[in-house]
């Protein structure tokens, strides 16, 4: 029997699943009861209530097609900011990218879930992928990405990276100048098509990325970001790995903006969910850092109703304390 450290109140879980049911849905008991869920108590939740969930053969609660769509019509983006957040992780993720690649192609959202989440979570997330769509998330990429950034997205999904500190610094000081090299070279038709570029970005370590980036800056007098700004891709891969709070800071100021197209907007839902759970904290802080002015006012600015209030209570809930990971092994036997 798996040990779950916080189990969902009894009453809780019953104002949850009577939200859920029903013709109408109890909006406010979403946003008070379910915004403040920590991932135990919504694991015990999918993992209690087969009317919503059916435990999948990859080890995760997924939630029923005909629930979902049913939902998206009692309350739409309130809906699909409840529906992601009480997910399984693994399941949000592969949905998202598999809308990502074939509703008109967002690469972004591919470099974005490869590359912020944990070497773990991107294998689960490729594991829960082949189950929900009998395909692997690698052959879509292949598929469904055109151009020169095929290779690139391919190789990020695939990737299950180093996450130790330790970081040999004379093997970083090289891949700096490699990096540099390739740059440079003006016979090469696409620095996305590079092998040295796809190397060092698809299989390095984060922390080894970090000191590739100190090392070129130091010999080159350069910053490795600014270089990749002529090449989107390579620049959001870039900034994913080694900076993603300011990451995350930029796409929600864009999804926040009064003229955003809906497609930047639904990112402000997105990245919420996603890291309210891990990083949100930190994300708040660098969007004060850059924009001057807090997360939580642009969201009362621009959201509305229940889905502003859950939004909110999310942010809330991830600032609160500062969050502890959850390390692979115990990542593991909360999701079995």
């Amino acid at each position: 029997k798996v040990h779950l450290h916080r189990m969902a109140p009894s009453n809780e879980v019953q104002l949850v699943t009577k939200a859920f049911s029903g013709l109408g849905v109890d909006e406010k008991s979403l946003i008070t009861i379910l915004g403040k869920w920590e991932p135990e108590q919504r694991h015990s939740f999918r993992l209690g209530f087969s009317c919503f969930f059916v435990q999948d053969e990859c080890q995760f609660g997924r939630w029923r097609d005909d629930i979902i769509k049913c939902l998206r019509q009692e309350f739409l983006r309130f809906k699909d900011a409840v529906v992601l957040w009480t997910m399984h992780p693994w399941e949000r993720d592969a949905r998202l990218a598999n809308k990502a690649m074939k509703n008109c192609p967002q690469s972004h959202l591919l470099v974005e879930i490869a590359c912020t989440r944990s070497s773990e979570d991107l294998l689960g997330t490729r594991r829960a992928y082949h189950s929900l769509f009998d395909r692997s998330i690698e052959e879509d990429a292949a598929e469904y990405i055109k151009g020169s950034e095929r290779k690139l997205l391919v190789k990020l999904v695939s990737a299950y990276r180093y996450e130790g500190k330790k970081v040999n610094d004379d093997h970083a000081k090289f891949d700096a100048k490699a990096l540099a090299i390739a740059i440079r070279n003006p016979n090469i038709k696409s620095l996305l098509e590079d092998d040295d570029v796809l190397r060092v970005l698809t299989t390095r370590s984060k922390p080894h990325l970090k000191k590739v980036c100190e090392h070129y800056n130091k010999i080159f007098g350069k910053n490795l970001d600014e270089e990749f700004n002529p090449h989107k891709r390579l620049k959001e891969t870039l900034q994913c790995l080694c900076t993603p709070h300011k990451y995350f800071a930029k796409v929600l100021d864009a999804a926040l903006k009064n003229d955003a197209d809906k497609k930047v907007k639904k990112a402000l839902t997105r990245v919420i969910t996603t890291r309210a759970d891990i990083d949100i904290k930190q994300i708040i802080d660098e969007f004060q850092i850059q924009y001057g002015v807090a997360l939580t006012t642009k969201i009362q600015e621009t959201a509305n109703g229940n889905y502003k209030d859950f939004l909110l209570t999310l942010v809330a809930k991830g600032n609160e304390k500062p969050w502890k990971s959850v390390c692979c092994k115990d990542l593991n036997l909360l999701f079995v």
